[in-house]
């Protein structure tokens, strides 16, 4: 295991894994947060450098979090070679066994690889897979020709946390609440706010530099809301320089059709991603 600390080495870390899209956009997404600012206080580890095969991205060392909490304690993998990535796996320090987390990647053999080392470790593992989209760099469908009125754009406040963690189907814990209140501390945000100031609809990046959570409130669908938001947060990534890269489920068919009617691009690559829970810590 090599720790990719030189700021030198991170920057040719970014434009080579631009050289392995669309497979390589989490990490990516990670390495380019980490060399802007690092504000979610990222590390990344290699098997070996130059000519890695595998790169994992983690929480830093020295970054407290809590044993639960899956969302903050977060992995990115991309490899070149599944058996790289399976004796990086195994080495010692390179995952904390002893918490739940997640892993996340754009290869199908992570969830493989990584359920034969939990296996070994006695730690459950549950998969859940997704269709991965990207917004092209071209100009996109204008989002406000289908707005009803004239909405206030704007974005999310870390005090209205908790209306995102009770609406986000992942959320509705303590760790959640904490997690989204740091994504919008130290991400892009994108919102729309009614006559009284509040949030209607809205959309935010995560630590992999992924639009997540968009989401609006059931009695303010049908205006057009969830098509600004989206336009407007995948432009202020681009304008940033960062790709503009999301999720969604399968069955998720109001969110399909909202990104086939935006000219989205589902990539050839699926979303994995595996939360591993310690035996000790289920529930």
């Amino acid at each position: 295991m090599i720790l990719l600390n030189c700021s030198t080495k991170l920057q040719m870390l970014e434009q080579m894994l631009r050289n392995n899209f669309p497979e390589s956009l989490k990490v990516y997404g990670a390495v380019m947060n980490m060399n802007r600012g690092n504000p979610f206080r990222k590390e990344v580890v290699v098997d070996s450098w130059p000519n890695f095969k595998t790169v994992i991205t983690r929480r830093q060392k020295q970054a407290k979090t809590d044993d639960l909490d899956h969302y903050t304690n977060a992995y990115a993998v991309f490899y070149k070679d599944f058996r790289a990535y399976h004796k990086l796996l195994q080495e010692p320090d390179v995952i904390n066994w002893e918490q739940v987390f997640q892993i996340q990647g754009l290869q199908d053999g992570i969830y493989e690889v990584s359920k034969a080392v939990a296996n070994s470790k006695q730690l459950d593992v549950n998969l859940t897979s997704f269709k991965a989209v990207e917004f092209s760099p071209v100009p996109m469908p204008d989002a406000n020709s289908r707005v009803e009125s004239s909405p206030r754009l704007s974005y999310l406040s870390v005090a209205e946390a908790g209306l995102l963690n009770r609406t986000w189907s992942r959320g509705g814990n303590e760790q959640c609440h904490q997690y989204l209140a740091n994504l919008i501390y130290c991400f892009p945000s994108v919102c729309v706010r009614d006559e009284n100031g509040k949030p209607v609809s809205w959309g935010l990046t995560d630590q992999f530099s992924t639009m997540i959570h968009g989401y609006t409130l059931p009695e303010h669908r049908r205006k057009g809301y969830s098509r600004l938001v989206a336009v407007t947060l995948a432009r202020k990534l681009q304008s940033r320089g960062f790709p503009s890269q999301g999720n969604v489920l399968d069955d998720n068919t109001a969110s399909i059709s909202l990104l086939e009617s935006l000219n989205a691009r589902f990539l050839p690559c699926r979303f994995h991603r595996l939360i591993l829970t310690p035996k000790a810590l289920s529930v």
